[in-house]
Formats: structure tokens, sequence, C-alpha cells
């Protein structure tokens, strides 16, 4: 549908009842398998310890910062993020183990307008390409959108971060495009790939996360029955 205003020039969707929405706080997120806690100190030695699992550093390639050699060096990194307003860090708990095993953040946070972004996702070998890494993306989704009322949840990355670009998809995000020579990082160019799901795109979204995290969804192994994909379908 076209909108026009009074002079006949074509105008977005009018929305007469729009208000900033609520910044996110430091709260616990609980789903069935994980926790999100905020980021604290006392998550450090753990976080770093299941970092060190990696072979080697790849894991760092496409971050902004590091990589941290010691476990100092990572707790100087959330002693710099704690008390900060954007981003807002926190701790994938392993409700397992009650150890924490990755690290996310919602970041630049665009209350006025309800559009903030997911990322600094940080996922260690216990958390990678788990039911988990789905379930705690999904527990920031699920806030943002049903508890803060926002309109926007983007998703950003190094177009040369394959995995990082099939993510995003398998979730429910729109590729928007590429902003290239975005930024310069640890000396390289980097040209920016750009995802977004809207509010009116969530209620399918999470239809569909909801129904491939669901337990009926899983054998006794943890095998999965349906795909994401087919969820969407």
């Amino acid at each position: 549908m076209e909108y026009f205003n009074e002079l006949n020039q074509p105008v977005g969707e009018p929305l007469p009842n729009w208000e900033p929405r609520p910044h996110p706080q430091r709260i616990t997120l609980q789903g069935r398998l994980c926790r999100l806690e905020p980021l604290t100190l006392n998550h450090a030695e753990a976080l770093f310890n299941a970092y060190q699992l990696f072979p080697d550093d790849g894991h760092w390639t496409w971050m902004l910062r590091g990589p941290d050699k010691t476990v100092e060096e990572h707790k100087e990194w959330i002693q710099s993020v704690l008390t900060v307003n954007d981003p807002i860090n926190y701790a994938v708990i392993d409700t397992k183990t009650n150890q924490p095993v990755g690290s996310i953040a919602l970041m630049r946070i665009d209350a006025n307008n309800g559009v903030m972004e997911v990322g600094h996702v940080h996922y260690s070998p216990l958390l990678a390409k788990t039911i988990i890494a789905t379930e705690a993306q999904w527990l920031l989704m699920n806030y943002a959108f049903e508890t803060l009322g926002y309109r926007r949840y983007e998703w950003k990355c190094n177009a040369c971060n394959e995995p990082s670009r099939r993510s995003a998809l398998r979730l429910g995000f729109q590729y928007e495009g590429r902003f290239r020579q975005a930024i310069v990082t640890k000396g390289h160019n980097r040209d920016t790939d750009w995802f977004s799901i809207i509010d009116k795109e969530w209620p399918d979204v999470n239809k569909a996360l909801q129904k491939w995290l669901s337990a009926d969804n899983f054998d006794q192994d943890g095998k999965q029955k349906q795909s994401l994909e087919d969820c969407r379908k």
C-alpha cells in the first residue's frame, strides 16, 4: 500500500501511536536449556577457559577485538563494558552445567526508533552448533520484540564471515545489502553485510524458532527431527 501526504507526495506508513521504546536492561533471560545473565567478572575465568578449547585463534578473526591471550586480558575487557549502556553484554549459561559457554550482546540501541542489533556473538566450542546456540539467539529476539516492543532487530557481520552470514539467514534474518569499506579493523578493510528482522516478520520467525526449539523436535540423542528451514516452511 502506498501512502501520500497532503501535497500528494509519497510517504512511509503512518505510525500515529508510536512512542520510544524502553532501553534494554541487564536482566536474566531464562530458556529451556540455557539462560542469559548480565556479563560480569564472575564469568571471566570460565569463559576464557571455554574459548581455550578452540585449536587456534581463528574464532577471533572477525571479532572487532582480541584475541585475549590471558584471563587477565579477558577480565580487562569485561571490566570495560560492565556499566556502559551500549552494548549490553550477556553470558550464555548452559543450565545443565551451570557454566558460561559464550557471550552475546545487544548493541547500537536506538530506543527512539525501536531499533537494535545483536552482536559481539562469541561462542565457545561448548556452544557452537548446539541447540543452546539457537535458543540464546531466540531469547534476545523475544526480549526485543515481545518484551520491549522494538520494530527492527539487526545483524551485521564482516562480509568475509560466511559462517555468520549463514547463521543470520538460518535464524530468519533478511539480507539487506553490503556497506562497502565500512570500517578498518585489525589493519584490514571490512565490508559489512546487513541483515534484519522487522516486527511484521517476527510472528512467523518466532513460530518457526519455537517449533524447532521444542523438546519434541529432538530425539533422545539430541538430533533434530526437522531443520529450522523446514520448520519455517
